[in-house]
């Protein structure tokens, strides 16, 4: 019988000492995607190193597009695309999959994508992409579990209004625009830092693109894109989490590798809380916990407003705080499935209806064994159990893979009692 992979921690150390974010998952992944809109070589640095990574090359290279990885440098060459269809078994284990409707559409007038999986943590329908395709002339249809899809014209250029704020769709129609005949107007755009450095790397693509970063982007379409160098920005939720793990146990750590304009309103709520809070300048940001953690309501909210996917390891903080918490869960309707878990190692919350949970801070987590039920609830899991007492045991780590590099060794080398194995 195979061994459980496993993680245990003793709680009780605080964190202390430096670590370097690494690039953004949720910015390498649509980036790699744009590889399949030129057929001149892209190449990016500070590309992250987790499983999600792995799957969308391996949907890439079924496509036809060569990926040469030397570190965090990764080339994409896309002058040999011949195939317009992804695979179920590739596409199914990761949503951002549906990235590359767009991209192909727009270059070569064909695509077929099977519906997307990933995390269970809300429906996310693809409605949105498809709607905005079609307004650019593409003829899509749903059949048998696939996303079938035909622009014999090409696209063309639209002014398309997103009923709600959505990145992936955002993204999906920004590189489908950058090769559009005309003019694009998307309007109720998302706001992300992922979402302005996908823009610049177009643009040094040679994509015309304003507005990126406003709810309000302007594409003029363009005949081919070219070969670009750009650098992924760093992790804003990896270092979000990092932070909130220091805040928890009373340490003091400072993030490196960091990236001007990526919190938004994230740091003014963890100083609320009591963090301690200083930009050290050249990317450099120092977090020291305090004593007392204060109670804060939270409601997650596009950017620039609080990250739905920090909700997690922020109601892990807040499980330890000196009062009533309330969390409003506005973004993804299955968030709340850390909060069994959490209970388990005594947590006190009571969750109000699908969107609302409400978190009386305890003045002691204890040990259990528990699971993680996504990519965030795996870290704020860890979170809980560098401050519960005794030995936190988590399993279900292949989500924690998805999202976090090296995630044991940087806990490991900021003073956690923490390892990993099968069977430990």
């Amino acid at each position: 019988m195979q061994g459980i992979d496993k993680i245990k921690i003793k709680g009780g150390r605080k964190l202390k000492g430096n670590l370097k974010i690494t690039g953004a998952k949720n910015s390498a992944l649509p980036l790699v995607i744009a590889s399949i809109l030129t057929k001149e070589k892209l190449t990016l640095s500070n590309v992250p190193t987790l499983s999600d990574m792995d799957t969308i090359y391996a949907i890439l290279k079924e496509l036809g597009v060569a990926i040469t990885i030397n570190e965090d440098v990764v080339c994409f060459d896309g002058s040999n695309i011949s195939n317009f269809t992804a695979s179920y078994d590739l596409v199914s284990s990761m949503r951002a999959s549906v990235l590359i409707l767009g991209p192909l559409l727009a270059r070569f007038k064909s695509a077929i994508v099977p519906l997307p999986g990933g995390c269970s943590i809300g429906l996310r329908p693809v409605d949105l992409h498809i709607s905005a395709l079609e307004k650019m002339g593409a003829i899509i249809k749903t059949e048998h579990g696939n996303i079938i899809a035909t622009a014999e014209h090409g696209l063309k250029g639209a002014e398309i209004t997103f009923d709600k704020v959505s990145v992936g769709a955002t993204e999906n129609i920004l590189m489908a625009a950058s090769l559009a005949q005309g003019k694009s107007k998307l309007v109720n755009v998302a706001k992300e830092p992922e979402i302005v450095d996908l823009a610049n790397c177009l643009i040094k693509m040679g994509a015309k693109i304003t507005g990126a970063g406003t709810s309000v982007i302007e594409v003029e379409g363009v005949e081919s894109l070219h070969s670009a160098n750009h650098r992924v920005i760093a992790d804003r939720i990896q270092a979000g989490s990092y932070a909130i793990a220091a805040v928890a146990t009373r340490g003091e750590i400072t993030l490196e590798n960091l990236d001007d304009g990526i919190w938004g309103n994230f740091l003014d709520i963890l100083k609320d809380s009591g963090a301690e809070i200083n930009d050290l300048g050249s990317g450099k940001l120092h977090i020291k916990g305090s004593k007392v953690i204060n109670p804060i309501d939270i409601t997650t909210a596009p950017f620039p407003l609080f990250p739905t996917d920090l909700q997690s390891p922020f109601m892990a903080l807040m499980t330890i705080a000196s009062g009533k918490s309330v969390f409003s869960e506005k973004i993804f309707e299955n968030r709340f499935t850390i909060v069994p878990e959490l209970i388990r190692m005594g947590a006190n919350i009571n969750i109000k209806d699908s969107s609302t949970a409400v978190v009386e801070g305890v003045k002691e987590l204890y040990s259990a064994e528990v699971k993680a039920t996504d990519l965030r609830s795996a870290f704020a899991l860890i979170i809980a159990g560098l401050v519960a007492e005794g030995e936190t045991t988590v399993t279900q780590l292949h989500h924690l893979d998805r999202g976090y590099v090296r995630a044991v060794e940087n806990l490991l080398n900021l003073g956690a009692d923490i390892k990993r194995g099968v069977d430990i």
